[in-house]
């Protein structure tokens, strides 16, 4: 009998095995400083575009102010115990009310976290008779809540409508034989290439085939559609959203999550969600602090306006420049190169320490081997000069990758 540690003493992993060399430095990072456009890294400053502060709001002087006089008059424990048992109050039920208007939903319930939240929801609307049908370049939650699920599933290429539509006739003849239902799966805004899911393809597909949709819109919520309600908004089909995800993690710049749906829907899942029902209750300063924050959302139409104005100039001195940054059609930002991962370090380290542009780095697994993709998050708080100071740097970083510079700097780091 193997110990059952021997598999992590000899593979860390495809990120973990270069641990040694990016630990505190490419990854878990220390970020110091008010959270903003510009924050200290290793005691330099730096143009931060790795923060989800959208709209600008996590430093707001109205929000701190709530933040503040809620977590005096609440303290962070109140109320204490699951929201069936003891940890519901009519403030949990306020902000319920006023998210569901705001996307357009009959109700909403409240979820204390986005990533479990979301696990639990997929877990609680489908039986092991039921099929569920998803992106393959779908967020980690939902496919760590699609591994829980006992019935069948069946992944299609990333936005490829006729991909969907081959899946759902093998749902389809499934589900014949289980009789179960259909859960189709996808995502408002895919964070890290920025990509809007085709959400108006896909609920054209209802005239064909008997499913329900479920949409994660963490990155669209606050920043996408008319009034900011997202995605569904921004292409016109929010009513066919049959279960509708956002976080608060993104555009309200605080902690927690929501799922909205109509009435019959969300009183099943407020019975049903485990991760819900088997733990403590959305604190009270964060129940009082994201009421502020829809309100500054559905009020404050500058927010989005001034976020959209560094973004179209982030996104469109990138493509004027030569830069591969994809098909986004959101504020996620990202930049292909092509390159190893240890040139990638290099690079990164240049673009910190001489540069002092501070940005995420993303490589195998997350991105084909040979791919270096620089992802960046715009913000309300950014500033022209930041987008003209990044798009200097990173015309200087790309001639050093392409010259041959990094992979020289990098011939230390050797790989497994």
């Amino acid at each position: 009998m193997k110990d059952l540690f021997e598999k992590i003493y000899r593979d860390k992993g495809p990120l973990g095995k270069w641990a040694s060399h990016a630990e505190g430095y490419f990854v878990f990072p220390k970020l110091e400083g008010q959270i903003s456009n510009r924050m200290k890294f290793q005691g330099k400053d730096v143009i931060t575009w790795s923060i989800n502060d959208y709209l600008g709001l996590a430093n707001h002087p109205e929000v701190r102010k709530v933040d503040a006089e809620a977590g005096s008059q609440y303290g962070s424990a109140y109320p204490m115990g699951a929201r069936m048992m003891s940890g519901h109050t009519s403030l949990h039920e306020q902000l319920q009310d006023k998210l569901a208007e705001f996307v357009n939903k009959e109700a909403s319930y409240l979820l204390n976290f986005g990533y479990q939240g979301m696990v639990s929801t997929i877990d609680a609307l489908v039986t092991k008779h039921d099929v569920i049908v998803y992106d393959v370049d779908a967020h980690a939650c939902i496919i760590d809540g699609v591994r829980l699920h006992m019935g069948k599933r069946f992944t299609y290429k990333h936005n490829d409508i006729e991909s969907i539509e081959k899946n759902l006739e093998r749902a389809t003849k499934m589900t014949e034989h289980t009789g179960g239902g259909i859960l189709v799966i996808t995502e408002g805004v895919f964070g890290m290439r920025g990509e809007q899911g085709r959400l108006k393809e896909i609920v054209a597909l209802k005239k064909d085939y008997n499913f329900r949709l479920l949409v994660d819109d963490a990155h669209g919520f606050g920043t996408l559609g008319k009034t900011g309600a997202g995605a569904g908004e921004e292409q016109g089909v929010q009513d066919e959203i049959d279960v509708y995800f956002a976080t608060f993690a993104k555009s309200m710049a605080g902690t927690g999550a929501f799922i909205a749906a109509d009435k019959e829907i969300i009183d099943y899942l407020k019975y049903n969600l485990r991760s819900q029902m088997f733990a403590k209750s959305l604190q009270m300063q964060l129940v009082v602090g994201a009421l502020k924050r829809l309100d500054m959302l559905r009020t404050m139409p500058e927010l989005k306006e001034n976020l959209w104005t560094i973004v179209n100039a982030l996104q469109s001195g990138l493509k004027e420049r030569g830069f591969d940054i994809g098909t986004t059609q959101s504020c996620v930002t990202p930049v292909f190169l092509q390159g190893s991962v240890p040139e990638a370090m290099a690079l990164v380290r240049d673009l910190r320490e001489n540069h002092g542009i501070f940005c995420s780095i993303v490589v195998y697994p997350v991105v084909p081997k040979g791919v270096i993709l620089l992802r960046m998050i715009p913000t309300a708080t950014h500033t022209l000069e930041d987008v003209e100071e990044t798009l200097v740097a990173f015309s200087a970083i790309r001639d050093r990758l392409e010259n041959g510079t990094y992979k020289r700097l990098s011939a230390a780091v050797v790989a497994d």
